[in-house]
């Protein structure tokens, strides 16, 4: 994998150091990123106080198998969906026993797209204990590498606002 842009890090250790001061662990459950996200934040000094595991679910066999996604839902929805990414985050938790989940799949090219989810189509979602969990879908530009960067950015973003969001809950 190339070096990750210096923002990238940034956000990495934004996240830990919500984590960390929250007395919280993450886990990532990927697909698109093939484990981008993880690469990310263990490139933070300090990421095994605060970090469990990351899963790299790339095929819907995988998916089904390590993050407990439903056949059913990958049949019926697909693995870039919203019901898809809500399973893996949720799979993801259970299996870590982590505190924060972030979970990605989508199409990053050069093909896979269709007209309904055209490449740079990407569904993150964020779940944390006790039910907190968030969904959005973003269609990236840019070449592969440029859609699994965005993806790793934005999850990193979405996974420190629900740390966050836990850390002034409690």
């Amino acid at each position: 994998m190339s070096e990750l842009g210096d923002d990238i890090i940034l956000l990495a250790a934004r996240l830990g150091k919500i984590l960390a001061g929250g007395g919280m662990s993450l886990t990532t459950v990927e697909s698109c990123t093939g484990g981008g996200i993880a690469y990310a934040v263990t490139a933070v000094p300090g990421s095994s106080g605060w970090f469990r595991q990351g899963l790299v679910t790339y095929s819907n066999e995988i998916k089904h198998s390590l993050a407990g996604v439903d056949t059913e839902i990958l049949e019926r929805f697909g693995a870039v969906s919203r019901e898809t990414v809500r399973q893996m985050a949720a799979g993801g938790l259970a299996s870590a026993g982590a505190d924060v989940a972030v979970a990605v799949s989508g199409i990053a090219g050069p093909d896979g797209g269709t007209a309904e989810k055209p490449v740079g189509t990407v569904w993150i979602a964020c779940a944390a204990r006790g039910e907190l969990s968030s969904e959005k879908c973003f269609h990236f530009t840019g070449d592969r590498a440029a859609v699994r960067e965005a993806t790793i950015r934005q999850a990193l973003i979405m996974a420190a606002d629900l740390a966050e969001m836990l850390n002034n809950s409690n």
